[in-house]
């Protein structure tokens, strides 16, 4: 790529400016900018899901380099774009993912490979009964008409077809009615935003799932190879910006900021939000960094938070923030946040400080930090009006903070408005004094209760040997048991160690307490030999599975005793569910 005057005439200390074409007509979105190495060739390239005019001519286009090298006709507004490896095989591709409308277009080796529909929302009972007595006769299309505009005045969620019969001129009633009467009623929601998780390895190549918003206020987690709702989760408003960490068979967050204003988090195993945080105005940007939440919000300030909603601190810009992109370039080290302005001014934030920025001619509206083609840090932007700008950091950059003002920070000399006490305040204050000892000793009472409840359960499971880890001194056990397998057939292995360190131990049985109806094993009762002090000895069990519904079930495992039918130590086991009822 050759080099091109940048519009100051004359480099920034930290960039160069590679390519730059004002006319390359491409409109986007941060959100629909992707880089990636699609023929596993070592050659990343550029997509771009270009909104065209915004009515038509909407296309996803693959630079290679600086010259098109594919594009595909898409027929919605393109919502969002991603790549994520499918499977382990090799050499290894990625698969593009466009959210379009309500559907989910694969291309896997620049070619179309598979579509995935949202699934539609229930349609109102009263609109489905209007359109019925419709269709029968039972009603003219003047009663149709009311019955379907007080269902929209109260609120109520009407199909497409209804809403465009309804806007439409009262001599047209009836043509409408009668082209569309025999057709079934269906309500699709529409994707807002996407992104992609890792499912069980963290590494850059490992396979991901796929993890979508739609208006409808639900997030859906799809299986990377069977297209299939993993999960489904709601919000309490329509998701923008998705961000996603950790790994979906372990443990996840998905960090969602809605129209509403808020930022809500979602874990694993939650259907809705457990934490919100309440911004100041509407968010325009979303980067997730090591331990907080970078937010840019149309009051013109940038915030950053932590995981769990405390803000950190808060920097006003001098224009409306127009796009925002992580810069997470690993070579150095180095994380930040690219924050564009309405003035055509790009800055560059690590933390609160300001490390970097330039001028572009116009106001940026996507950008995506990245390697491209092969070059480790490019900085792909794309305008206003339509323009295509590529950047690449130089080898010998090396970013420092640097204050915005030299001296105190302005917080500072901000004086704080401490609240007047209240009444309430002072009676509560009076209170606590009067009543000092009785508040301590019902303190103290409330503390020796928890205490004995812990002892007690402590005593219970020593008691009952519900624990994998004996607390005997004259029968000192350590249990541990795996299951392996995809089903229907599992082999379970169990290990047991004597943690003593001088006394031997003998006569003793393994036993395995599980349902008869669901599951057989091999050998029920296993004879345990001669244990000597401080080495492991393994038992392995084959357990088969009858359950042809994905029912699984726990299994116990206990030590007891020749002649003894107390228990030793005990350890319970979650089985899996078998793979082949998973698949069919």
């Amino acid at each position: 790529m050759a080099l091109s005057e940048s519009p100051s005439g004359e480099e920034s200390s930290y960039w160069l400016s590679a390519y730059r074409d004002p006319v390359a007509s491409l409109y986007t979105f941060t959100s629909c900018l992707g880089l990636a190495d699609l023929q596993a060739d070592g050659d990343h390239k550029l997509l771009v899901a270009d909104l065209g005019t915004g009515s038509y001519d909407m296309k996803l286009k693959v630079f290679k380099g600086t010259s098109l090298h594919m594009e595909s006709a898409i027929v919605d507004l393109p919502t969002g774009v991603c790549t994520f490896y499918m499977d382990e095989n090799e050499p290894r591709v990625p698969a593009v993912a466009v959210a379009s409308g309500p559907f989910i277009y694969i291309y896997k080796n620049l070619r179309p490979y598979f579509k995935f529909t949202v699934p539609p929302l229930p349609v109102n009972v009263k609109e489905k009964e209007a359109w019925d007595q419709y269709k029968e006769g039972i009603i003219d299309v003047t009663a149709m008409r009311e019955t379907l505009d007080a269902i929209d005045v109260s609120g109520g969620n009407l199909s497409v077809r209804s809403l465009r019969f309804l806007q439409l001129d009262p001599e047209d009633f009836e043509a409408f009615a009668n082209q569309y009467k025999h057709a079934p009623l269906k309500i699709q929601t529409v994707i807002t935003c996407i992104g992609t998780m890792k499912k069980t390895h963290s590494e850059d190549q490992s396979v991901s799932c796929l993890v979508l918003g739609t208006e409808a206020a639900e997030i859906f987690v799809l299986d990377p190879q069977a297209f299939t709702i993993l999960a489904k989760m709601s919000v309490p408003s329509v998701p923008v910006f998705l961000r996603i960490s950790g790994l979906f068979e372990v443990e996840f967050r998905i960090i969602v900021s809605c129209r509403d204003g808020n930022i809500y988090t979602l874990r694993k195993g939650g259907k809705s939000p457990k934490s919100c945080i309440e911004l100041t105005s509407q968010p325009v940007g979303l980067e997730k960094l090591e331990k907080s939440i970078a937010v840019g919000c149309m009051d013109r300030t940038l915030n950053c938070y932590t995981l769990k909603g405390k803000r950190l601190w808060s920097v006003t810009m001098p224009e409306d923030i127009m796009a925002m992109a992580l810069m997470d370039h690993k070579a150095k080290g180095f994380r930040a946040v690219l924050v564009s302005l309405a003035n055509g001014e790009v800055r560059l934030y690590k933390d609160r400080h300001l490390v970097n920025k330039f001028q572009e001619e116009d106001s940026v509206t996507a950008m995506k930090f990245g390697r491209f083609g092969r070059e480790e840090g490019a900085l792909i932007l794309t305008t206003k009006s339509g323009g295509l700008v590529v950047r690449l950091l130089k080898r010998t950059a090396e970013f420092e903070a640097k204050e915005q003002a030299p001296g105190p920070p302005a917080a500072q000399s901000t004086k704080l408005d401490v609240p007047k006490k209240t009444k309430v305040a002072v009676d509560q204050i009076h209170r606590e004094r009067e009543h000092a000892t009785a508040m301590h000793r019902a303190f103290q009472h409330d503390l020796y209760r928890l205490k004995l409840e812990t002892a007690r359960t402590y005593v219970k499971s020593v008691k009952t040997s519900l624990n994998p880890v004996s607390t005997s001194a004259t029968e000192p056990l350590r249990l541990h048991a795996k299951v392996h397998g995809i089903g229907p057939l599992f082999k379970m292995t169990v290990e047991i160690q004597n943690t003593s360190s001088s006394k031997s131990m003998m006569k003793l049985l393994l036993v395995f307490k599980y349902d008869v109806n669901l599951y057989s094993f091999s050998r029920p009762i296993i004879k345990v030999p001669f244990l000597v002090p401080s080495l492991p000895y393994s038992f392995e069990t084959l357990i088969h599975c009858y359950s042809d519904v994905g029912v699984a079930d726990s299994v116990k495992v206990f030590v007891v005793r020749e002649e003894s039918s107390v228990p030793l130590i005990s350890a319970t086991i979650s089985m899996p569910v078998s793979e082949s009822v998973v698949v069919v």
